[in-house]
């Protein structure tokens, strides 16, 4: 989805990219441009494979599945390049944007990587981002946001119900299928009606069903949006394109920040 789409529908969700990369894709991963944001924050989570993190601010390390990058861009952050590959076949994952509050949306920018080991996990459950069953993730994100990643095996019955006030509900399947009341087949996005009605979930196929799923208080305001960046109004947007182009020439004179292990840190 992105935010002329679904994310206006499902807001303060309002971007998803189920990435999948193997053999030349994934050296590719290492040639994607550096690239701003303002307004949102990123949370990317792998389902398979690993890559290497490496930032002055955040140290190094490793993530796998369950593991998180969670960028809150706020006014401005310039990145694309803060991880590398491990030597893996594969790696998959999500990259979702979350419209920031407008208290939020010029902020100064936060980054933080958390390891798999590190991630709250209830039952089949990652909490990435919010509380589920009295568990609350380490990400810092904003109140009233549930995002999870679960794993099912064939067979496995899963219930999510929605804290009070979350009226928009939806999931992403990476792997496997599952019956949601419809089938679900990997690589489909399932929008559920608003609302806090419990959301009951089999996997169906033969294999695990891996897929992440996202509830919230619906965001209260219409999406401005620029190329790379989404806010709660017209000034706010200007103010965080002149500010990513005012990083982008700091970036510019900064010249090569390449690290030993190949990635390119966070700029702020």
């Amino acid at each position: 989805m992105s935010p002329s789409d679904l994310g206006g529908v499902v807001k303060p969700f309002v971007f998803l990219d189920l990435f999948d990369a193997q053999g030349a894709a994934l050296r590719g991963m290492t040639e994607m441009p550096l690239h701003p944001h303002s307004g949102i924050a990123t949370v990317t989570v792998f389902t398979e494979g690993r890559v290497r993190y490496a930032d002055p601010d955040a140290g190094t390390g490793t993530l796998g599945y369950g593991g998180v990058e969670w960028m809150r861009a706020g006014g401005g952050v310039w990145h694309g390049k803060e991880m590398s590959p491990d030597d893996v076949p594969r790696i998959q994952g999500f990259q979702l944007w979350l419209a920031l509050p407008a208290e939020l949306e010029s902020s100064e920018a936060v980054s933080r990587y958390i390891e798999a080991q590190d991630m709250m996990q209830v039952g089949p459950v990652h909490v990435i981002v919010g509380q589920h069953e009295g568990v609350q993730s380490l990400v810092p994100a904003p109140d009233g946001v549930n995002y999870l990643l679960v794993t099912l095996r064939p067979g496995e019955r899963w219930t999510y119900r929605p804290p009070s006030g979350h009226d928009v509900g939806w999931l992403a399947l990476a792997k496997g299928q599952l019956d949601a009341g419809t089938r679900v087949e990997a690589g489909e996005m399932v929008v559920f009606e608003p609302g806090e009605v419990p959301i009951v979930l089999q996997a169906s196929g033969t294999t695990d069903a891996v897929f992440v799923l996202g509830s919230a208080a619906p965001h209260p305001h219409h999406l401005h949006l620029g190329s790379y960046s989404v806010h709660t109004s017209e000034q706010a947007l200007e103010a965080g394109e002149r500010r990513i182009a005012e990083i982008g020439r700091r970036l510019k004179d900064a010249g090569d920040r390449t690290t030993s292990v190949g990635t390119v840190p966070v700029f702020r």
